[in-house]
């Protein structure tokens, strides 16, 4: 067989351990996908590669891009497009200022270090309801959060306000988000700060920069059924007061 193909027995046999290994591997990547999809339905390919990131690096496995695109689309786990029916919910594109990513290798050592904020929808057959966070990024609590029609800032500010009101005296956590047009306003900023917490903002890869505030969404929507299409808005808050 070797002599069939051209090439020494050594050579032959290394190509294959080296097929074996990538099918392993792959077979692995696909698990994890599809146990990361059981929590976070919705999930996209350049957030699962960040998510994963550590379990594969455990196990051995480096994989770029490119190959994790591939290994996903050949086993059918890239997402449909949504429809165009769903809102979005950050605005990028505005004349506010904006701050850089204060928080990018900062090693946590307690609560209260920074806070990570993001907005999300919720549908209904009512129309759409909008969630603003804020959630303490070592502890992994939701210490804010604001369920409402609208997609203007006032939300997040209730968000905001919620989590100062349990902040401690001597506490000044970082704040971090996206650079949406609900975070860099002047009322936002404001708020921040009178109450002297520093802001970071996501910089190029918004989704990898704000990880955790992603997955807090994805989390509520795959484990509290607030992913799902829900009858009414009372019923969508109400599974939001027992998700937080």
């Amino acid at each position: 067989m070797c002599e069939q193909l051209g090439m020494s027995r050594q050579n032959y046999y290394a190509r294959r351990r080296a097929r074996q290994r990538a099918k392993v591997d792959a077979g692995l990547i696909m698990s994890l996908v599809q146990a990361e999809r059981q929590v976070q339905p919705r999930l996209g390919t350049r957030k699962l590669r960040v998510v994963l990131k550590g379990a594969l690096a455990e196990a051995g496995v480096a994989v770029g891009r490119d190959r994790f695109f591939e290994v996903l689309r050949a086993g059918g786990l890239l997402l449909a497009p949504l429809p165009k029916e769903y809102p979005r919910t950050t605005n990028s594109y505005h004349c506010l200022p904006v701050f850089t990513n204060r928080i990018k290798d900062l090693v946590l050592s307690q609560p209260n270090e920074v806070w990570v904020s993001d907005l999300t929808y919720l549908r209904t057959e009512e129309g759409f309801l909008y969630l603003a966070l804020v959630t303490d990024k070592y502890s992994r609590k939701i210490v804010g959060y604001h369920c409402g029609d609208t997609l203007e800032t006032i939300g997040c500010v209730r968000a905001l306000g919620m989590a100062l009101k349990d902040l401690p005296a001597w506490a000044q956590p970082i704040h971090h988000s996206d650079q949406g047009s609900q975070y860099c306003c002047h009322e936002y900023v404001n708020e921040l700060g009178a109450r002297g917490l520093t802001i970071s903002m996501t910089e190029r890869d918004h989704c990898a920069e704000n990880a955790l505030a992603e997955r807090m969404n994805g989390i509520l929507k795959g484990e509290y059924g607030l992913g799902q299409k829900l009858k009414t808005k009372a019923q969508a808050r109400e599974l939001v007061d027992e998700g937080v």
